[in-house]
């Protein structure tokens, strides 16, 4: 869709070539949603691609994401053996369902930034303990976990001025086993609930909601929880009107699939030893 709205855009080099935020403003990271429906109150767009952030680093302490790392090269990334939490990003880039053109140009801090229940590259994120680094107008820099993140759809936790820089998964996430669970009401809509659990070597769980709720939720437990401890940790952990509701799905059903979900993950990494082959 064409932004006839817009007036200049601004393609820095560097983070000194930032501008000065003002009403208006604009971050464009790839622009699949920026570019789906009108604008009508932005003038100006800053486009991030323009800084040339490498995409993604592996190192001892985990893996880093650029923001402007899109879906595709995402997908494309080969991790280390004993990172036996990698088949949750492929399971969460195909949560997306988007076309090859879209995989292409959509961005992972596009997709956290845009804030959707429904965002997969949240759900990830939450799973694998993501921090997120943000650039401040001061020259600065603050790192806000991944669930403090995302405060509700389409609201995140930028001031006027900061920038996504990059997202931050540690070493000792990875190698965590996973287990993975997503429905929509359609079989190529959009995800109505995506739980993701964890289960640590040393026996530690933890589950991952997103989509059914308006903003990400984990729960933490020393060791797997019973059924029912689980279900009531659920219920204790989110009330009925954290449930979304929107045309994807119905809050009363968003919350039976979430406890459905969540004692099938339970079940699955309950059947798995800790430290065996995926």
């Amino acid at each position: 869709m064409d932004l006839n709205t817009i007036e200049t855009v601004l393609r820095p080099r560097s983070r000194t070539e930032l501008p000065a935020w003002t009403e208006g403003d604009a971050c464009l990271g790839g622009g699949t949603w920026l570019f789906s429906e009108p604008q009508v109150g932005m003038r100006r767009l800053v486009d991030l691609a323009a800084l040339g952030w490498p995409p993604h680093a592996i190192d001892a302490n985990g893996l880093t994401l650029a923001a402007t790392c899109t879906i595709a090269q995402l997908d494309r990334l080969e991790l280390p053996p004993d990172w036996i939490a990698a088949p949750l990003v492929g399971q969460c880039c195909r949560a997306l369902l988007g076309s090859f053109k879209i995989w292409n140009v959509a961005t992972i801090g596009g997709n956290v930034c845009l804030a959707l229940p429904a965002g997969p590259m949240i759900a990830l994120a939450a799973a694998l303990d993501a921090t997120c680094t943000i650039w401040s107008a001061d020259g600065t820099e603050r790192h806000v976990p991944i669930v403090d993140f995302v405060l509700g759809p389409q609201h995140n936790a930028l001031n006027p001025g900061e920038v996504l820089r990059s997202l931050s998964m540690p070493a000792a996430a990875l190698v965590r086993r996973t287990a993975f669970r997503r429905i929509s009401l359609s079989p190529n809509g959009r995800s109505g609930a995506l739980l993701i659990g964890t289960r640590a070597a040393d026996g530690a769980f933890a589950l991952t909601v997103t989509a059914s709720v308006k903003r990400p939720l984990r729960l933490t437990f020393d060791g797997l929880p019973s059924a029912a401890d689980l279900a009531q940790t659920l219920d204790d952990a989110i009330p009925q009107a954290l449930y979304h509701d929107d045309v994807h799905g119905r809050p009363d059903w968003r919350r039976h699939m979430t406890g459905h979900f969540a004692e099938e993950i339970r079940g699955a990494l309950e059947a798995a030893s800790p430290g065996g082959a995926p």
